[in-house]
């Protein structure tokens, strides 16, 4: 926890700079504006829709958790489409700045941190488009085997967030490392860090629930993850280091 929390203390610095707060600004707007649309558009319908699927399940007892369809269900219903915006906002600009920003963000964090941490570039282009295709499908994936769990009302916004949390680490890991790390250390790193990095993403998927983080989250979450990342990148291989000169010593 300590290594996740110095990541995002680090990441929350760096969103100070101009540059960085330019990447916050426009990736969102975009993602804002296509799903604003969408809302506009299909909002009332599709909450009119839900909540006429909740009375009929909630009168055929289906949830697995018992109450009475009111007419608050239509609160309900607008709950759950906003449980559904916000990832959908989130991840539509996560995926604008990987394309578009990650490298800005590695070259600003290693510029500062890490200038003598040498790259090894183990992924590219190609591999990142490849593990965001990957990402979107996972997701997709989770969701499917998830809905049953939207039969518990008190899941549904954790549902969201275990989803979001395993996108950001998916995503993100790959953008962080891959200029710095060679393919072993990307696979070495990931394998070592898989609790920490879910732990971290998750983390940083409710922070997009949370306003104004929400606004930073696709940002934050990119900085933290090259942080995190790139210190434990360095840590191992100055352990490398040190090793072989006791060898040589003896």
């Amino acid at each position: 926890m300590t290594r996740i929390a110095a990541s995002l203390a680090y990441a929350f610095v760096n969103l100070l700079h101009p540059r960085m707060l330019w990447l916050v600004l426009w990736p969102m707007l975009v993602s804002l504006l296509v799903w604003g649309v969408a809302a506009f558009a299909l909002w009332t319908r599709t909450a009119l829709w839900i909540a006429e699927r909740l009375k009929q399940w909630a009168a055929s007892g289906v949830f697995l958790v018992s109450f009475e369809a009111g007419d608050w269900v239509l609160i309900v219903a607008h709950v759950i489409l906003f449980l559904l915006f916000v990832p959908l906002v989130y991840l539509t600009a996560l995926m604008i700045l990987s394309v578009f920003g990650m490298q800005q963000m590695v070259e600003h964090v290693a510029a500062r941190r890490f200038p003598q941490l040498a790259r090894r570039r183990g992924g590219g282009v190609a591999g990142s488009a490849w593990n965001g295709v990957v990402a979107l499908c996972g997701a997709l994936l989770l969701a499917l085997v998830m809905l049953p769990l939207w039969l518990i009302p008190p899941l549904w916004p954790l549902i969201t967030v275990a989803i979001l949390g395993w996108v950001n680490q998916k995503v993100l890991r790959y953008d962080a490392a891959s200029e710095h790390a060679s393919g072993d250390e990307m696979r070495a790193l990931f394998s070592a860090n898989r609790g920490a990095l879910y732990a971290l993403g998750a983390v940083l998927a409710l922070l997009a629930y949370v306003p104004p983080f929400g606004f930073l989250a696709p940002v934050l979450a990119g900085l933290a993850f090259i942080h995190f990342l790139l210190a434990d990148l360095e840590r191992r291989r100055s352990a490398v280091i040190e090793g072989e000169s006791r060898v040589i010593d003896a």
